[in-house]
């Protein structure tokens, strides 16, 4: 089995993992799940995350064809836009983007937000394979924590965006709108057909009970013995213990300025009329 590159760079304040990932015959790359630095208290933005990644990629040699989203993230902005510009790469999602933008536009009534994949450069369905150099980036469309969630297969290196986590803390919330938990089952076990040996890179790490540093990195086979929500475990018990679960979770403290900007595949709102840009807080709506 081909074996890409994968360097990862871990975000602290947000808990998220993005990648660099590539062919080391051809030196194509593809960037995984960016993180645009955004500052809550003050509103301000900027790029060390993401311009650290391009950094890498000078270093290594690699050249930047695919910007890469799991899905629209609730902990995080993406980058994809500032990355977009400095290296010309196009942003690729789930074609099931088009159902959460229908669902956030009318949540914060946003009219710039046309609901039909835009501005995303690229939809991809399940099973869609892009080119990665020699290697080959397949799509695997893994439903549950939202509709729009897809996974990414290059070679042995599978990057499930937030469907698993490591085995000692188990798997994503379904209670998003769209989320499902007898969906994100099957998701699963779609990932856990996989080779033992395939290497699983997590988008966060929050650090299990017990457990001193963080991690982003299993594989399919510890994930099927170890992995504490799904080991041995039937669907309806899981999703007993997900729903309930699922109950007892906060909202992640990102989500309002996130998503309304990730379901734009990372673009901040449009300046008003004094040039200023503002995200919007739906008050009693969610």
């Amino acid at each position: 089995m081909a074996v890409p590159q994968v360097r990862a760079f871990f975000d602290e304040p947000t808990f998220t993992v993005s990648y660099l990932v590539w062919d080391p015959a051809t030196r194509r790359g593809a960037v995984i799940d960016s993180v645009l630095d955004f500052d809550q208290k003050s509103g301000r933005t900027g790029t060390h995350s993401a311009g650290a990644i391009l950094n890498a990629a000078e270093r290594y040699g690699v050249t930047i064809d695919w910007l890469l989203e799991t899905h629209a993230h609730a902990d995080h902005i993406s980058a994809a836009p500032f990355l977009k510009n400095a290296t010309g790469a196009p942003i690729v999602i789930g074609e099931h983007i088009k159902t959460v933008q229908r669902v956030f536009k009318d949540v914060f009534n946003l009219s710039y937000v046309t609901a039909d994949g835009r501005p995303f450069d690229r939809l991809v369905t399940d099973g869609e394979e892009l080119p990665l150099g020699d290697l080959k980036i397949k799509v695997l469309h893994t439903p549950g924590h939202t509709p729009a969630c897809v996974s990414y297969l290059i070679g042995d290196a599978l990057f499930v965006g937030d469907t698993v986590f490591m085995p000692d803390y188990g798997t994503a919330r379904t209670d998003f709108p769209g989320g499902d938990a007898c969906t994100l089952y099957r998701s699963i076990q779609k990932l856990l057909a996989l080779p033992q040996e395939t290497r699983v890179f997590l988008c966060h790490d929050y650090k299990a009970p017990g457990r001193d540093v963080y991690a982003w990195q299993s594989t399919i086979g510890e994930q099927r013995a170890k992995n504490i929500h799904i080991a041995g475990v039937g669907e309806d018990e899981f999703v007993a213990m997900r729903v309930a679960r699922d109950k007892t979770l906060s909202m992640p403290a990102l989500i309002l300025p996130s998503i309304q900007v990730n379901i734009q595949a990372g673009e901040l709102p449009p300046p008003e009329a004094n040039g200023v840009r503002y995200l919007k807080i739906p008050i009693d709506a969610l």
